[in-house]
């Protein structure tokens, strides 16, 4: 598919530490559109309120922040009405994360995943040898693996094609990038 002047989401979706903010990082560096992974920023804000880790305190309120950031991702993206526009973690992965937890959540949560549909997703699978965890990345290499199940079944239930991201270098996954969306 050639992009053309309507607007194109790209998401990036993938367990944490498979190298998704760092492709994001170097589309940024040539001038693409891209809008960051916004659970660092709830995460801080909910910090700066003296609550450590909101999703391990209050997995709904999390995600109901990550909804309303997510949908507010998506509609400026489209308002911006340039191709393609770049995207790190998209709505099916708040309720993939909730069902992985077993909680239960609103209606409005599945109808946002049917509602803002993406164009292509790339799918950055597990790689043990760049997995590092931080502060706001809690998540041991087991959970990385356990998450990554639950994306993938949470965006083939929406019926998502999913492109595996190979494992190699940023230059070499940014040149697979635009070979696959047949950009230069």
């Amino acid at each position: 598919m050639i992009f053309d002047s309507q607007t194109s989401i790209v998401l990036f979706i993938g367990a944490p530490s498979t190298g998704k903010t760092s492709v994001i990082n170097a589309l940024k560096d040539k001038g693409y559109t891209c809008y960051d992974e916004i659970s660092r920023q709830v995460t801080q804000e909910a910090r700066d309120e003296g609550v450590e880790h909101l999703f391990r305190e209050q997995p709904l309120l999390f995600s109901e922040k990550l909804l309303n950031g997510r949908i507010h991702q998506f509609l400026s993206a489209k308002a911006l009405n340039q191709s393609p526009i770049f995207i790190d973690r998209g709505l099916p992965d708040i309720t993939a994360y909730l069902d992985m937890i077993k909680m239960h959540y609103p209606e409005k949560f599945k109808l946002a995943n049917e509602k803002y549909r993406y164009d292509k997703v790339f799918w950055f699978p597990f790689w043990k040898n760049i997995y590092t965890s931080d502060e706001e990345r809690y998540e041991d290499e087991q959970l990385a693996k356990n998450i990554e199940t639950h994306l993938i079944k949470s965006y083939k239930s929406l019926d998502y094609d999913l492109i595996e991201m190979p494992h190699s270098d940023i230059e070499d996954r940014l040149n697979f990038l635009m070979s696959h969306l047949k950009l230069k």
